[in-house]
């Protein structure tokens, strides 16, 4: 019997510190696989599957506890990226990014901000799995490419090869959007005004003449589904989503995806989740999503 509760006490420390070194780790993996998968259910379902891999090694064997678990998560994601891209593509209209509420630390660091930028994550898109995992733990977590080597099982120069080519492809593609904090949460604001005022005019004044803006509704909540151009389409677009809101629904400016955002609460559920993008003070590119299952990032 003595010897049994030695054991019992033994395995619950075991256990105790194989948490805890865990959780030491579990918001990198989750801002890791968000970045790859550009989904906070997925992220968070690899960072489940990271766990219940790490509950089951010996704690003898690993000496790098970090690189360890982001070897892990990093091949998790890369593999539920591959199956994800087969069902988006039979996704109803345009797929965007999950929105997801970030801390005000993360809109202070401007190379952090825009590696969680739904716009950033709408561009990696386009680069493959691999390719994407890669730019992802070079650019936005400083990982050197012997280090990413070890995590995606390839030699340090096939590493330096796919970053290249990945960094290469994203500038190409990317918009440079304003990062100062303050002008684009000057113009959140004055977006929800018109908004809520249902102000056409006023509007259209915050809106660049070419401005894009484009919704995710999954084929669920009736949003457009090709992008919309034009300020004057734009603004008339979002006055009439406004008006389709619920009676009770509250709308507020919040940092979501490492900036000014707007979301929509209906009673506790969100039911809509706007980021904006500007160029020069004036809004470039709106993105929309209302499709329920994209939402859960941006609960209160």
């Amino acid at each position: 019997m003595k010897g049994g509760i030695a054991l019992s006490h033994h395995t619950g420390v075991h256990r105790s510190t194989t948490e805890h070194r865990f959780a030491e780790h579990r918001a990198l993996l989750h801002a890791v696989a968000y970045r790859v998968l550009g989904s906070v259910t997925e992220a968070e379902d690899v960072v489940q599957d990271a766990w219940l891999r790490w509950s089951r090694v010996d704690m003898a064997t690993v000496s790098d506890a970090e690189g360890y678990l982001v070897r892990v998560a990093i091949r998790l994601a890369i593999d539920r990226l591959r199956s994800a891209r087969v069902r988006r593509e039979s996704y109803v209209g345009p797929w965007l990014p999950e929105p997801m509420l970030t801390s005000p630390d993360v809109a202070e660091d401007v190379m952090l901000a825009d590696s969680v930028s739904t716009a950033m994550l709408f561009v990696l898109e386009t680069l493959s799995p691999l390719e994407r995992a890669v730019f992802v733990l070079s650019e936005a977590f400083g990982y050197s490419h012997a280090e990413i080597a070890r995590c995606v099982g390839r030699s340090d120069a096939a590493v330096r090869q796919i970053a290249h080519r990945a960094k290469r492809a994203v500038e190409a593609r990317r918009r440079r959007y304003d990062t100062d904090q303050a002008t684009r949460q000057q113009a959140t604001e004055r977006f929800l005004a018109a908004c809520l005022g249902g102000d056409v005019t006023a509007l259209i004044e915050v809106l660049a003449p070419d401005v894009t803006m484009v919704s995710d509704g999954g084929g669920v909540t009736g949003a457009p589904r090709k992008a919309i151009h034009g300020h004057e389409y734009v603004a008339r677009a979002i006055v009439i989503l406004s008006r389709r809101m619920p009676d009770d629904a509250r709308a507020r400016v919040s940092q979501v995806n490492g900036g000014p955002g707007i979301v929509v609460h209906s009673g506790p559920t969100p039911v809509l989740a706007i980021t904006l993008h500007l160029v020069k003070g004036a809004v470039e590119t709106v993105h929309v999503v209302s499709n329920p299952a994209k939402l859960t990032g941006v609960v209160l």
